[in-house]
């Protein structure tokens, strides 16, 4: 797969046409996304469409925008205009199409990025493996018989197999992160409020972050530089100055703070998980140690606020329609939304405690490094795990780490290591580290990133 920054020049150079990457992609995805489905809608005639339009732009000189004629697609709780939103359900079929596209869809086509397609998911987003019943489970492309991990699994599989160089997703509780490890990619949760939601369907409204995958440090970097945008629609996002991430890419680490966490973030694994942070960690000769206070404390808040959250927003089709739920997000839901008020009410208190504790740590350090995943990606269908002598649930377990960093609003970025093996990741599977930096500090998180990338440490570990 050829990267999106370098397929943009070429189109903008004019040594391929928009309309022929589009096509080449589309074949692609006729051809091999049966092996992942990562795909449940392709949107072959949009896509037609906006590749002729940066095609026609360039011969009319105008500038067709710094993703001209670069193929993506998004998870499916993103509106494209014309196309049901689905959210991984069957309930969300009778609803009527998006009358328009999300403001981030709008914003990559302003860039000249081209729209194929809608990406598996798992329903409603309540889920880390993407094993989903209604439009099966999406398939690692490094092992098919493998989860990609949720419940952005099809948003990573698509630019992990090589079908799209860019994706989007949502991150509520490590949904970006997670999967970005497990299939040996870039995953990005920005800040908490960073891009705007607009056009979204969200699960946990106080938690959903939306963000991008990609193969390559650069190619993340100029899609988090397009997105960006203030939108007045999103009352959630919170007005910053955009921030570009690409033009300081090579400024080195110089000046930042780097520790690894201790504590919580140091057991709930197996070695590779641990393996890949003394990697990352040895090539950028970090020593220092960090702890993040009450961090599975403020996992257990995250743990109620979201299921009473979702349960909520899915109470009138809980009680209407509940033999048409995903067996498995209809009992979590409905746990949700028997909760009662105290427990929120305290969980609420907890996350709002653990937060300020939390921030008080990037008093002292600028980047944190933890692990991403607790595990190379399970086989799908697996149900348990051994952790620390304990046989536990896979699913649950997959966001041990990123939870407690999604439900306090912080920028991570989910890095994968070039060679899984030197973490001992058994069979060459990809693992990932999660860095995590102050709010507002994407930069920083991307400046070790192309450091680490630069000296060969971290990258997608096969060239699919």
């Amino acid at each position: 797969m050829i990267s999106a920054a370098t397929s943009a020049q070429s189109v903008r150079a004019g040594e391929v046409t928009a309309t022929e990457l589009v096509e080449r992609a589309l074949a692609d995805i006729a051809a091999r996304d049966g092996s992942y489905n990562a795909f449940t809608e392709v949107t072959a005639s949009r896509a037609r469409a906006e590749a002729a339009s940066v095609d026609a732009a360039i011969a009319a000189g105008r500038d067709p925008g710094p993703l001209a004629g670069v193929p993506y697609a998004v998870k499916n709780l993103f509106d494209l205009e014309g196309i049901t939103t689905l959210a991984g359900s069957v309930i969300e079929k009778d609803r009527a199409p998006a009358a328009r596209d999300a403001f981030l869809v709008r914003q990559l086509q302003a860039a000249g990025a081209v729209c194929l397609g809608a990406l598996n998911m798992d329903e409603y987003a309540y889920g880390f493996t993407t094993e989903n019943s209604h439009y099966g489970p999406s398939r690692n492309p490094h092992d098919t018989a493998r989860m990609t991990g949720g419940s952005s699994g099809g948003s990573a599989a698509a630019v992990a197999a090589g079908l799209v160089p860019l994706s989007l997703g949502s991150d509520t509780n490590g949904s970006i992160r997670v999967p970005a490890s497990l299939c040996g990619i870039f995953g990005l949760k920005p800040t908490y409020g960073r891009l705007s939601r607009a056009g979204s369907y969200l699960f946990a409204g106080s938690f959903d972050h939306l963000g991008p995958f990609a193969r390559d440090v650069r190619d993340l970097a100029l899609v988090y530089d397009v997105l960006q945008g203030v939108d007045a629609e999103d009352h959630a996002q919170q007005w910053r100055p955009i921030e570009p991430a690409s033009p300081i890419l090579e400024a080195g680490v110089a000046g930042l703070r780097i520790a690894v966490a201790g504590g919580h973030f140091a057991c709930n694994g197996h070695k590779e998980a641990f393996g890949a942070v003394e990697v990352v960690a040895r090539a950028l000769n970090v020593t220092a140690k960090i702890e993040i206070p009450h961090a599975a404390t403020g996992r257990a808040a995250a743990f109620l606020i979201t299921m009473a959250e979702g349960g909520n927003l899915h109470m009138p089709d809980l009680r209407m329609r509940p033999d048409d739920f995903d067996p498995m997000t209809r009992d979590r839901f409905l746990a949700g939304a028997l909760l009662p008020a105290h427990w929120l009410m305290q969980a609420q208190r907890v996350r709002a405690a653990y937060r300020a504790a939390a921030l008080k740590v990037f008093d002292e350090v600028d980047v944190v490094i933890t692990p991403a995943a607790p595990y190379v990606a399970p086989l799908i269908g697996q149900q348990m795990v051994e952790v620390d002598g304990e046989e536990i649930p896979v699913r649950p377990n997959l966001g041990i780490f990123t939870q407690p960093i999604s439900c306090i609003g912080l920028p991570a970025l989910a890095v994968p290591l070039a060679d899984p093996s030197a973490a001992g990741a058994p069979g060459g599977l990809p693992i990932g580290v999660q860095l995590i930096g102050a709010p507002w500090n994407e930069q920083a998180l991307f400046r070790v990133a192309a450091v680490l990338e630069r000296a060969g440490v971290v990258g997608s570990p096969a060239d699919r």
